[in-house]
C-alpha cells in the first residue's frame, strides 16, 4: 500500500459523512481501551498471579465485614435486585421499551431490547468460556449458583442501565437533567457491582470485569445503532 493510499484510507476513517469513518473509528478506539484490560484481566486470573490473591483478601475482609453487619447485609440484598435479570427485564427494560415504542422512538426500543438481550448472552458465554469458581465461606451471607466470572449483576445493570441512558438523553432538556442522569446511573451501577462484593458471592475481579465487558458491548452496540439511524435517515431524503 503506498503512502498515498494510506492517507486516503485515514481520512475515510476520520470522515464523519463515511459509513465506516469517524464513529466507528472512535468505537474501535474505545472498545480496545476496554478490551484491553479486560482480557488483561483473564490472563491474570489465570495465571493465578497478584490479582488473584488480592481478590481473595478483599473477598474475606468484606465477609468479615458483612457477617458483623446484618442491617447492611439486608439493604445490600435489596440493593442486588436493581441487577438481576427478572427484575431488569420486567421493571425496566420491558417498560421502557414500551414507552419508547409509543413514543415514536421505535429504532430506541430495539436498540433497548436488542442491547439487553445479547448482552445477557455474551455474559453467560464468558462465564462459560472462564468457569471460575464463586467465593466459598464457613459462614455465607449469601449464596448464588452458576460461575463467578465475570459478574452478571454488574454486566447487566451497566449494560441495562447504561442502554435507557442512552435512549433517555436525547428526551432529556438541560444540560444539568443530562448531567444528573449521567451520575445517577453510573451511582447506580457502581452500588449494584459493591452488593455482590458485600454479600460475598463474586470477587473484585468478576465486578470489575463485568462492568468493562458491559461498557464495551454497550458502546458497540450504542455506534451500531447510530450508524443503522443516520443511514436511514439518509435513505428519507
Amino acid at each position: 500500500m503506498t503512502a498515498a493510499a494510506v492517507r486516503r484510507w485515514w481520512r475515510r476513517r476520520l470522515d464523519p459523512g463515511e459509513r465506516f469513518g469517524l464513529r466507528l473509528s472512535l468505537l474501535a478506539a474505545a472498545v480496545l481501551l476496554v478490551a484491553v484490560p479486560f482480557g488483561w484481566l483473564v490472563t491474570q486470573l489465570e495465571a493465578g498471579t497478584d490479582v488473584a490473591r488480592i481478590d481473595a483478601s478483599a473477598a474475606d475482609s468484606l465477609h468479615e465485614w458483612a457477617r458483623r453487619s446484618p442491617g447492611a447485609v439486608r439493604a445490600l440484598k435489596v440493593l442486588t435486585v436493581l441487577g438481576a435479570t427478572l427484575w431488569l427485564w420486567l421493571a425496566v427494560v420491558v417498560p421502557a421499551g414500551a414507552w419508547l415504542w409509543r413514543q415514536g422512538r421505535r429504532r430506541s426500543a430495539v436498540f433497548l431490547g436488542s442491547t439487553a438481550l445479547v448482552g445477557g448472552l455474551l455474559n453467560y458465554s464468558v462465564k462459560l468460556a472462564v468457569g471460575r469458581a464463586r467465593p466459598e465461606f464457613l459462614e455465607p451471607v449469601a449464596t448464588a449458583g452458576g460461575r463467578s466470572f465475570p459478574s452478571g449483576h454488574a454486566m447487566s445493570s451497566t449494560v441495562v442501565y447504561g442502554a435507557v441512558l442512552i435512549a433517555l438523553l436525547p428526551v432529556l432538556a438541560g444540560r444539568r437533567r443530562r448531567v444528573a442522569a449521567v451520575l445517577a446511573t453510573g451511582a447506580l451501577v457502581t452500588a449494584v457491582g459493591f452488593s455482590r462484593l458485600g454479600l460475598g458471592v463474586h470477587y473484585l475481579s468478576d465486578v470489575l470485569g463485568g462492568h468493562l465487558l458491559g461498557v464495551a458491548w454497550l458502546a458497540a452496540s450504542a455506534a451500531a445503532f447510530a450508524t443503522w439511524r443516520s443511514e436511514a435517515a439518509a435513505g428519507q431524503r
